[in-house]
């Protein structure tokens, strides 16, 4: 019997080290790592969800990525606030690291994860069909990194092969020029337009996924970048003739900044962001935080909105931008819409008519120019304008300022706004467009008509090509009063003040300090708030030109990223010193176009 006890005993355990056994084969989805994951297609599309979750961060698009692009440009400044005040007066030392720091940092984590899904998905074995949306995404957002990477710090680390930095050895990589890194921007968008599907496939990719129209839109900017004026013509001819996707303008220039309006016809490509309020309570500012409560917003409205509504109050509109509304009028009198929907200035025509480009409220409806608050007070009307003690005037764009939810009256600070942040736009594959015509067959009817259905949008008067008898002329109004009133306040103007290489001339250096001057205090008509002083003479005035550095209207590698990285070498920006051919084709000269 005894015998018996231990011969079962004996089975039982063998069953139970065998059972174990089996159990340990298992593999725990918690503890997933890059060597067992994004093997089939279900993985790695969570990968590219992944992917786009990076483009959402502070250094990316949700905040520091958006904003420094404004504020070293001529249509944004700081109004005396420290935080922005270095990249403003484009002197930025590498210590800085909001900028420096912070956008490397972020485009990095894009660039890692996107170089992991281009690894896997040669290997995972899909249809050809999973294959190029897999891919092709994949390319698109490695390349908007790289983009940005380069139109922000000039050179940068390029690093396209997951598998080579999967070691301490070979972790670390060096400084790669401008061109070597753009070169690899347009293979990535080429590619991408080439095997990604256009919107009217429906479903997320008309929803805010990457698409072939997205990577041709960008393909074409990257072009321009070097100037490549006749290759980026026929992409863009090929994006407006339907070749990927069907395009066109917002009857409502409104509808661009709105959470109804996102994903619309005349995007190209958005951020996606959730709706003020939802999405959890954590701020996911940094990479660190990768809670599941984390916010889904971002925090434009807290950096532009005026200061009085709870904003932070950091940027604001220049003098030069809201100037450059008021000098043309609608052909039926009214303002420019643009202007309504890109500052938060108090004009008095808001009062009485439908004017502004939305149908929110019936014409006469004092609601029309009241900031965040559905009521009025009729025995006071005055809108707060400043966006700080320094004055200047808050930004509308992409904040609720002009369509507040309802009983929306301040401004909670942090990632929560929720409008869909537009990074290009049909109006842009237009104008760029009319640019490239410009550049390559001089100025010609078909240029005019590119502009003509920009400003046909908003009822202004159409140009005639009689008054453009020069390239140089044309060039002038596309670049002066065309982008800044189509795209101003919007991520783009100093990427377009580099390209056109204004810091690089004399005169051109002397202009954009006309543009960037604001007064150090507001003058308002305490009444109404309205903006009444615009006048730039005397001893109360500055321009961020005045402090530029050589090399600033780029941005230095930040300090603790080169001590971190043995094999990095500084860029232009932190050595304040451009090389030979920084810059190596023309620069318009400067037109008057009042004569």
């Amino acid at each position: 019997m005894k015998r018996t006890y231990i011969a079962i005993a004996t089975a039982l355990l063998a069953a139970g080290f065998s059972s174990c056994s089996d159990e340990l084969d298992v593999t725990n989805p918690n503890t997933q790592t890059t060597a067992d994951f994004g093997k089939d297609e279900s993985s790695l599309q969570e990968a590219i969800i992944a992917c786009y979750n990076r483009i959402r961060l502070e250094g990316t698009f949700a905040r520091v990525g958006y904003t420094m692009d404004a504020v070293r440009g001529d249509e944004v400044y700081n109004p005396g606030l420290v935080w922005y005040l270095p990249y403003d007066a484009l002197n930025e030392t590498p210590v800085d690291e909001i900028g420096n720091q912070w956008i490397w940092r972020d485009c990095y984590h894009v660039v890692n994860r996107t170089n992991f899904v281009l690894q896997q998905v040669e290997k995972a074995g899909l249809s050809q069909d999973a294959y190029n949306k897999i891919k092709g995404q994949a390319l698109f957002l490695r390349g908007l990194a790289y983009y940005t990477l380069a139109t922000y710090h000039h050179e940068c680390c390029l690093i396209t092969d997951y598998s080579a930095y999967s070691d301490l050895d070979n972790l670390y990589a060096s400084l790669n020029t401008y061109d070597e890194v753009l070169d690899q921007v347009e293979l990535d968008f080429k590619e991408a337009m080439a095997i990604l599907p256009n919107k009217s496939i429906g479903g997320d990719f008309a929803k805010g996924r990457a698409t072939c129209g997205s990577a041709a839109g960008y393909y074409a900017r990257t072009l321009m970048l070097r100037h490549k004026f006749s290759e980026a013509l026929v992409v863009l001819r090929d994006i407006i003739g339907g070749t990927y996707g069907n395009y066109s303008l917002m009857a409502d220039y409104g509808a661009n900044f709105t959470e109804a309006g996102e994903n619309n016809e005349e995007s190209l490509f958005e951020v996606q962001y959730m709706n003020y309020g939802t999405g959890g309570v954590d701020e996911e500012w940094t990479p660190v935080n990768i809670s599941k409560d984390a916010t889904q917003g971002h925090a434009v409205e807290s950096n532009y909105a005026p200061n009085a509504f709870g904003s932070w109050g950091d940027l604001a509109a220049s003098p030069w931008l809201y100037n450059l509304y008021k000098a043309e009028r609608c052909t039926d009198g009214r303002l420019d819409p643009r202007l309504y929907w890109t500052i938060c200035s108090y004009e008095p025509e808001y009062d009485t008519y439908n004017g502004i480009g939305t149908d929110a409220y019936p014409a006469g409806d004092p609601r029309q120019n009241v900031l965040y608050t559905e009521t009025v007070d009729a025995s006071n009307e005055s809108l707060c304008l400043s966006n700080a003690t320094g004055g200047g005037l808050g930004i509308a764009k992409w904040t609720y300022a002009r369509q507040a939810p309802e009983g929306f009256t301040t401004i909670t600070t942090g990632l929560h706004n929720g409008i869909n942040l537009r990074l290009m736009r049909y109006s842009d594959v237009l104008l760029r467009a009319a640019e490239c015509e410009n550049e390559v067959n001089g100025p010609t009817q078909t240029a005019i008509d590119y502009i003509n259905e920009v400003r046909a949008r908003v009822a202004l008067p159409a140009l005639k090509l009689s008054d453009f008898p020069t390239k140089d002329v044309l060039f002038e109004q596309i670049a002066n009063v065309e982008r800044p009133k189509e795209f101003g306040c919007e991520n783009g103007r100093g990427i377009d003040i580099n390209r056109w290489g204004f810091h690089e001339t004399s005169d051109r250096k002397a202009q954009l300090r006309q543009h960037m001057i604001y007064k150090l205090s507001l003058d308002v008509d305490d009444a109404k708030g309205v903006y009444t002083n615009n006048d730039i003479d005397g001893a109360t005035v500055r321009s961020t030109l005045d402090t530029y550095l050589e090399a600033h209207e780029y941005f230095p590698i930040a300090q603790s990223t080169l001590d971190a990285n043995p094999h990095l070498t500084p860029n232009c920006a932190y050595n304040t010193k451009k090389p030979d051919g920084f810059f190596p084709w023309d620069v318009h000269p400067v037109v008057d176009l009042s004569k």
